[in-house]
């Protein structure tokens, strides 16, 4: 890929915390085993639903004060932060933190802590005396990133990139280019979501009658299926430690996958229905970018939802891109495990797939017991892994409202 400086990009660390798995082992085992983390959930005024509900232990690298005046969000990127940089095995202790940059992509933020504390305010009468002082911090715009470089002792630049869906791509296409610049050195990139303690966004699912209803939840989340009947809101996180390749050579480190293509595009079209044409346009500048072509690709991880519309609408652009001419090309889909982790879903899919370099193994899309015509693509993996011969490059795809695309293409590091 070209770039300012010539500069080559990798991962380094992966920090994870999703709703079935913890790190980046246990996710990707409970992916190949076909493990669900989607459960049942019950959230004030909205009452009984499904969500993706994270189990990681939030003291792991927070004191309890800390988590308490602090946000979920937070402290799910601070885990995921931590895990990454001790994954990375970097000199931490004698690293210069001012030359470490926090780039972490989100959906929204402040929901949460906005909806719990006028909940709490209810008990004393709405006496805005007993209004929480924490309330601003909590609620800016540069939280969770923020509340990162305080827990680490970060000094370098943070923020937070608000791309909806789209976010957690957009969050390493950041990282890369700051270090690309030459801005940091380091850079924890990835995104974060705490969208399940929000009432708001499952009464607003629901009204646009968009929110997955089943009798199992493990088959709640079904993308292609011709019985999805919508989305599982989940939260979860996934951030990465991303460095220069000579950065990463020098101290000998081992390497993931580098980061070669990416492209961001809007559709300018609408608040919620995607548009194909936009997708596909997306892909192929990505493609272009990385020094590729479609054939040249051989895992594709879908962002597919499970809403009727959203589905067909990405596989009819994966299809314009693709067409039937990329026999060697596999297509796969993480949400239809863990739901739809909003800020964090492309972040965390990434993740998922990132072992198969090693492997060449791609995880399969559960839940497709009558795959609909529409959502047909060559090389879906349904049901049970394939292991294929050759795996060099992997596409993420992450699309948001208001007509928000990423893609972000890794290749299999070979020195």
């Amino acid at each position: 890929m070209g770039s300012y400086n010539n500069e080559r990009i990798v991962i380094t660390g992966v920090g994870v915390a999703s709703p079935n798995g913890d790190n980046l082992q246990q996710f990707r085992a409970n992916l190949l085993g076909g493990v669900s983390g989607v459960e049942k959930y019950n959230i004030r005024y909205f009452g009984d639903t499904l969500a993706g509900v994270c189990h990681f232990d939030p003291v792991k690298y927070q004191t309890r004060k800390a988590v308490r005046i602090g946000t979920r969000a937070g402290s799910i990127a601070i885990y995921c932060a931590n895990e990454a940089i001790r994954d990375a095995a970097l000199p931490w202790e004698t690293l210069d933190r001012s030359r470490v940059g926090v780039y972490l992509g989100i959906t929204e933020h402040g929901n949460v802590e906005t909806e719990m504390e006028i909940h709490q305010l209810r008990s004393y009468n709405y006496d805005i005396r007993y209004w929480s002082h924490y309330h601003n911090p909590r609620t800016v715009a540069n939280n969770p990133a923020g509340e990162v470089t305080i827990n680490m002792g970060i000094t370098g630049p943070h923020y937070t990139i608000g791309a909806a869906c789209a976010a957690g791509n957009a969050g390493s296409i950041q990282g890369f280019q700051q270090l690309v610049l030459g801005e940091v050195d380091v850079a924890l990139s990835g995104g974060v979501s705490e969208s399940i303690h929000t009432f708001g966004i499952f009464a607003s699912f629901k009204s646009q009658n968009a929110l997955a209803e089943h009798t199992d939840p493990t088959k709640a989340s079904r993308p292609f299926d011709k019985a999805r009947n919508g989305i599982v809101v989940s939260e979860g996180g996934a951030v990465y430690v991303l460095e220069r390749l000579a950065s990463a050579q020098a101290r000998g480190a081992k390497i993931y996958g580098e980061i070669i293509g990416f492209h961001q595009n809007s559709d300018a079209e609408d608040m919620v229905l995607p548009n194909p044409k936009r997708q596909a346009e997306c892909m192929t500048r990505a493609i272009a970018r990385a020094g590729l072509e479609p054939k040249d690709i051989q895992l594709v991880n879908t962002h597919a939802t499970g809403t009727p519309a959203g589905d067909a609408r990405e596989c009819a652009a994966i299809r314009e891109v693709f067409g039937t001419a990329c026999p060697q090309t596999y297509f796969n889909n993480t949400k239809s495990f863990i739901g739809h982790a909003m800020g964090a879903a492309g972040a965390l899919e990434l993740a998922g797939n990132l072992p198969a370099f090693q492997d060449k193994i791609v995880h399969p899309t559960i839940n497709v017991d009558d795959l609909d015509p529409e959502c047909a693509l060559p090389n879906l993996v349904i049901g049970k892994p394939q292991t294929v011969e050759k795996l060099d490059t992997l596409l993420n795809n992450s699309f948001g409202m208001l007509g928000i695309n990423s893609v972000l293409i890794v290749k299999r590091y070979a020195p």
